[in-house]
């Protein structure tokens, strides 16, 4: 079985799968028996709600055994060398999940374990968080031809973002201040596959990049691991603050998102996380599904 490391890992024929059977799973959330007699390991370096809740639930609701382990426990890469953790998990659980701070430690993992390894978020990639991103963003209007406009820091969301909605033909603007783009090899698998769907991909520094969006996307300005930086960060990034005016540019029936947490008042106001077409508790939501759409196809 494949390793699930980035967004890019499913192809655009298993995440077009994944995504049609999160929404068969969001209608009917009847437990099932896909799973039974799996054990599935989720290993959380750093602290979690979305994700830990999500994930759990939906092994327990696929019949399969969750064991939740955490950095305190484990020592990953301190108490015991990463490429060890992987050899002895290997030999217990059925699929490893792990949410680390370094991308590195993914690829030792998925080196030394033969179970297929799961990034439940790591520096470079969120992709589990952009399965429920773009899922929110089909339940309004396909994301083939759409146009998603992202303001902020260019990070690990972002990438992942940027790739899948350019695997299913959207159009991708990431607006954000000088020195916060995402990372080249990024930007240019994004472009390469927009190439490959007929759309596009921009990054640059202007606002008017958010005109006519279909969706306005923003992330919290310093992420977990950055809090030293966060007051500079702030100074850097206010002006990329969605407001009501910003949200206003976007087209009349675009749609809102964020990952969550939000820092209510910095990267985004009460009046547009609050606003009636606002998503993200959708998108929160629909971490559930796709998870669970994602565990269901590793396993095929």
């Amino acid at each position: 079985m494949a390793d699930f490391l980035g967004i890019a890992d499913l192809g655009v024929k298993g995440l077009r799968s994944v995504l049609d059977l999160a929404a068969e799973f969001k209608v009917d959330r009847a437990h099932r028996s896909d799973l039974v007699g799996k054990s599935i390991g989720l290993f959380f370096e750093k602290p979690s709600t979305r994700t830990r809740v999500s994930a759990e639930v939906a092994a327990i609701e696929l019949g399969a055994h969750p064991v939740v382990l955490r950095q305190d426990e484990v020592g990953l890469g301190i108490r015991e060398s990463v490429a060890d953790v992987a050899r002895v998990l290997d030999r217990f659980l059925d699929l490893l999940a792990f949410r680390v701070f370094d991308h590195a430690n993914l690829l030792e993992i998925a080196d030394h374990a033969a179970a297929p390894v799961v990034n439940l978020l790591s520096d470079l990639e969120h992709p589990c968080q952009a399965l429920a991103d773009l899922l929110t963003i089909e339940e309004t209007r396909s994301v083939d031809g759409c146009v998603v406009a992202y303001i902020g820091d260019g990070n690990n969301v972002c990438h992942s973002l940027m790739v899948g909605v350019a695997m299913l033909g959207g159009r991708v603007h990431v607006v954000g201040p000088a020195g916060y783009e995402p990372k080249a090899q990024y930007v240019e698998m994004a472009k390469l596959l927009g190439n490959s769907t007929g759309t596009a991909v921009q990054v640059g520094t202007d606002l008017g990049l958010v005109d006519g969006a279909d969706v306005v996307y923003t992330d919290v300005w310093a992420s977990m691991g950055q809090g030293a930086d966060a007051e500079a960060r702030a100074e850097v990034f206010a002006p990329y603050q969605v407001d009501a005016d910003l949200f206003a540019m976007a087209a009349n029936n675009a749609i809102f998102l964020h990952d969550l947490p939000a820092h209510r008042g910095e990267e985004v106001t009460d009046a547009v996380i609050d606003h009636e077409r606002s998503r993200v508790f959708d998108q929160a939501e629909n971490r559930l599904h796709v998870f669970k759409a994602l565990l269901v196809h590793l396993f095929r």
